[in-house]
């Protein structure tokens, strides 16, 4: 029996997918193709990767303090539970990521086969998938580290080339790693062939991994071991220690590791996968992947159109309507819209940098902001006052809590909401209210089995999100 931990590098901000993807909420956790998440279609297709003679662990998850709820809750939603969900401290690229993930996949003295890709990757031929992912499994058996590799139908400027030479039992021996290169050299290596895109999953033993990270990169292996040494541990989330973990150099996995393997004492392969691989790092990529109409157009939403073609509408919250353009890129949210030619996909990531610099909101949430007992919508607002959309899953509650500088007006339309206010708890069922005058103690909870969902009106001085005091929280946030 082989035993495989799936490992899911759940990091990264989707820059270039902006206004869809942001830092509160990146494109691994969006539904871009399919009516699951990239996180979540990731994970399952590992987790598929079990058969009679392949035993597949729970996944070892990657991933940050600000996401945990947001990753653990969409695994809940598709009936895994993870292994560990290892919380970094600070973005430390991936090889730390993988190295605390081996150390967290062997910890029990087993030395299991690890399956690593990242979070934000989409494939469309799932059999294909499996298939070439077992090839990699035998051969990691074996010793070798296996990397996959996808056979490039066009000059990409964007991705780095593997340069292979002899063919193995279904692989290739990699004679060296390319960088990304430009159009023309590009061009070259396709009409030379033998070169494949680096697909960033590798599949290799726990053991293997420590042994070349130690060899390379001694320094990166011993900081993740004293940060792995110092962890803590709440149910799901594992902790390294965060004064250990920021003192592990930032490398990937490929400038850390992979690179050097080649002629080493590192036995290094690549497989193709050929299954309808994307990394989706930009708009005009989620086109290719998207099902198209005769004149080329991908929409998600409601959308309309008149004689327009080759062109991506993405409408989240009203109609877009499109009149006599071609290869265009539109993005609607509730609270941006992003128009784009597509050919200039990649230069989005600008209009990023440019919110980022001016402290623009857009750069990070979006009007709806995801919480580990829901979500909540801010409507409308103007001079002291703020409107939300508040909904609470079944059992969740919000902290124990007080505002200095404003009150708030609860209006339940949908299901039971159990409130503390002062020394009262009361329940309200739809269409009752409640006000929880400014200083106020309260919380909102759901004891019910379907969501809640209330409108608050807030009203005061200040409506900021900020102005909150916790006094009790059952997700571990701090008082603020």
């Amino acid at each position: 029996m082989i035993r495989v931990t799936p490992i899911i590098l759940c990091g990264g901000s989707g820059s270039r997918l902006w206004p869809l993807s942001r830092t509160g909420f990146p494109k691994q956790f969006l539904c871009l193709t399919g009516q699951e998440s990239l996180f979540q279609q990731a994970t399952r297709r590992l987790m598929d990767l079990a058969t009679a003679d392949v035993l597949v662990s729970p996944p070892g998850i990657v991933t940050n303090e600000e996401h945990r709820f947001l990753a653990l809750e969409q695994l809940r939603e598709i009936g895994i539970e993870p292994g560990a969900m290892l919380l970094e401290p600070i973005g430390r690229n991936t090889a730390p990521a993988l190295t605390l993930a081996a150390l967290a996949a062997s910890d029990d003295g087993d030395d299991p086969i690890l399956v690593v890709t990242a979070a934000d990757q989409t494939i469309t031929d799932i059999a294909a998938f499996t298939g070439t992912m077992h090839t990699a499994i035998q051969q990691a058996v074996e010793g070798h580290i296996v990397i996959l590799g996808i056979a490039p139908d066009r000059p990409e400027t964007g991705y780095g080339y593997i340069k292979t030479k002899a063919v193995q039992a279904n692989s290739f021996s990699v004679e060296c790693f390319v960088e990304k290169p430009d159009e023309a050299t590009a061009s070259q290596y396709l009409a030379d062939g033998g070169y494949y895109w680096n697909a960033g999953m590798f599949v290799l033993k726990a053991s293997i991994w420590m042994e070349s990270i130690a060899h390379f990169r001694p320094d990166i292996a011993d900081a993740t071991r004293s940060a792995w040494n110092e962890r803590k541990r709440d149910a799901a989330f594992v902790r390294p220690g965060a004064t250990e973990f920021s003192a592990i150099p930032s490398q990937s996995i490929d400038y850390a590791v992979i690179e050097h393997c080649p002629n080493s004492q590192f036995p290094i392969s690549m497989v193709p996968l050929d299954a309808g691989w994307s990394d989706l790092g930009a708009w005009d990529a989620v086109w290719n992947a998207l099902d198209k109409d005769e004149d080329g157009n991908a929409h998600l939403g409601d959308v309309l159109t008149c004689d327009s073609r080759n062109t991506l509408v993405h409408a989240s919250s009203r109609l877009v309507s499109l009149v006599g353009v071609d290869d265009l890129i539109v993005v609607e949210t509730a609270d941006a819209v992003l128009v784009a030619d597509k050919s200039r996909s990649q230069d989005v990531k600008h209009i990023v940098n440019a919110l980022q610099q001016k402290n623009r909101n857009e750069s990070a949430t979006h009007r709806k902001v995801h919480r580990p007992w829901g979500w909540y919508d801010s409507i409308d607002e103007g001079d002291r006052f703020k409107v939300k959309r508040i909904q609470v899953k079944p059992k969740a509650s919000l902290s124990l809590q007080k505002h200095h500088h404003r009150a708030e007006h609860w209006v339940v339309v949908k299901g039971t909401a159990e409130v503390t206010r002062g020394d009262e708890k009361i329940l309200l069922t739809e269409n009752q209210s409640t006000y929880i005058a400014l200083g106020e103690v309260h919380r909102l909870a759901n004891p019910g089995n379907i969501p809640l969902e209330i409108v608050e009106v807030q009203s005061g001085s200040y409506t900021g999100e900020d102005d909150i005091v916790r006094f009790e929280d059952h997700y571990g946030r701090n008082k603020s």
